[in-house]
């Protein structure tokens, strides 16, 4: 039993967790409870496989996380995403798309793809983009006759493309931890070399499934409403205009709501892919032009920057605290001997690196049920990763992967995440059942971006080799 207890330390966490506890403190406590009993057991002369001298190491450890220059990314990028959201300027985007593509069959449903793919790109947390976007647009698309399950469904698989569309926090995270593991395994193999995986990589990587993802969503959109025009009208642009309290032309509002915001997103992003600044620099720019952004709009006041300040400042202590309990948990994991019994049970798999990758891929989007992808990133891949890039897989690819997977799973009922924040914000009228059936195309969708990575790994890989 005892040779087991790494893989007992797994599941108990994964069931504090489901009693709702919050994760910093489930991970730290539950990997000093258990490092307790090791160091117990020694004592005691029995033999419990672990070794306490990797406990030492936790110092050097909240170190390096409290000085990481590309985690400092985090905060920036959250500040960034905020910003653009309690200052409406996420809104105004949203009214010039809608007033752009409304009068067209399907129209307000791209426009709800095409913004939530720049608002789930700037803020990178699903709830956020989710809940937004739930606010902002289902009203409308309820009220202009779309089918209730077309709707939230488009909602929801747009809000969940913060996982994979850059610049995105999971990415951020996804990076310097595959960092880590990819030099680990490197190692392993006896190979000495600095090369890593940095942040822009992935995000290159990911621009091209994430943009394909994003041309699938729209396809299905314009697919339904030319199958099936009662799912999704036509919209009166007048009319709407109207509505949304614009007096202005078309053409001033698709300037002032499309161009700056755009702009922003496209200097961020299109610094880091030419190499001219790094992501923790790209983000300053971001933070600071979303500030600007705000304060050409006029919605920057002292109510809001309050409102700005406190909710970066809790989802960026969120992930520190995160990060330094899933520190501990992996310290306390491996003096149980945990990473040598993965290497085992990877290694005596059947399909070697094919069958291994499937495990996780497939234990991973379990996990994304009752995991968040921070707690994903910092507690399963620092476990899985060192062995499976060890075996040869090519860590871009391999991150990638794993983004769209935990996409995935955060839209698959009866559990995922995206379903639970959209069932928050979406009236009375809107049953359960048409939130689920709406979704299902879109992870049928997903799925096949999956499958045509597995045979195709140049989506992801050809723009990081070309660069």
């Amino acid at each position: 039993m005892l040779e087991f207890m790494p893989l007992v330390l797994f599941a108990v966490i994964c069931t504090v967790l489901m009693f709702g506890y919050p994760v910093a403190l489930s991970l730290a406590g539950t990997a000093l409870a258990f490092a307790g009993m090791g160091l117990g057991l020694e004592s005691m002369g029995i033999d419990a496989n672990f070794d306490g001298s990797y406990l030492f190491a936790l110092p050097n450890r909240l170190y390096g996380i409290m000085t990481n220059q590309t985690l400092l990314a985090v905060p920036l990028f959250v500040l960034m995403g905020v910003l653009l959201e309690k200052s409406k300027v996420a809104e105004t985007l949203l009214d010039a798309m809608a007033l752009l593509f409304g009068s067209l069959r399907g129209g307000l449903g791209i426009s709800v793809t095409l913004v939530g793919m720049l608002l789930a790109a700037s803020t990178g947390i699903v709830g956020a983009t989710v809940v937004t976007m739930g606010l902002m647009s289902l009203p409308t698309m309820l009220k202009r006759q779309y089918s209730p399950s077309l709707a939230t469904g488009t909602i929801c698989a747009t809000g969940t493309l913060g996982q994979i569309i850059p610049p995105s926090i999971a990415l951020v995270l996804l990076g310097d931890v595959l960092s880590s593991a990819y030099q680990q395994a490197q190692l392993s193999m006896g190979i000495f070399s600095p090369k890593t995986v940095s942040v822009g990589d992935l995000f290159m990587g990911a621009l091209v499934p994430g943009l394909i993802l994003v041309v699938l969503y729209i396809l299905y959109v314009a697919a339904i409403a030319w199958l099936k025009p009662s799912a999704a009208p036509a919209v009166d642009r007048e009319e709407l205009m109207e509505e949304l309290g614009h007096r202005s032309g078309l053409g001033w509002l698709l300037l002032k709501g499309l161009v700056p915001p755009i702009t922003l997103i496209v200097i961020v992003l299109g610094s880091i892919l030419g190499g001219f600044a790094t992501p923790t620099e790209a983000s300053a720019v971001g933070a600071f032009g979303a500030m600007m952004l705000a304060l050409a709009y006029r919605r920057l006041d002292l109510e809001t920057l309050r409102a700005v300040i406190r909710s970066t400042t809790n989802v960026t202590t969120m992930v520190f605290m995160i990060l330094i309990g899933a520190a501990l948990f992996s310290l306390v994991f491996r003096a149980y001997g945990g990473e040598e019994l993965i290497t085992h049970l990877f290694e005596s798999m059947p399909g070697g690196v094919v069958g291994a990758t499937l495990v996780v891929m497939l234990v991973i989007f379990l996990l994304g049920f009752i995991l968040d992808f921070i707690e994903i990133t910092f507690v399963v891949v620092p476990i899985v990763g060192p062995i499976l890039l060890a075996m040869g897989l090519d860590p871009v690819w391999l991150g990638i992967m794993i983004a769209i997977n935990l996409q995935t799973s955060f839209l698959t009922p009866p559990f995922g995440f995206a379903l639970f924040y959209l069932r928050g914000v979406a009236p009375d009228s809107v049953a359960t059942s048409s939130i689920y059936r709406g979704v299902l195309p879109f992870i049928l969708l997903q799925l096949s971006m999956l499958v045509a990575l597995a045979f195709f790994p140049e989506l992801a890989t050809w723009l990081p080799d070309q660069f």
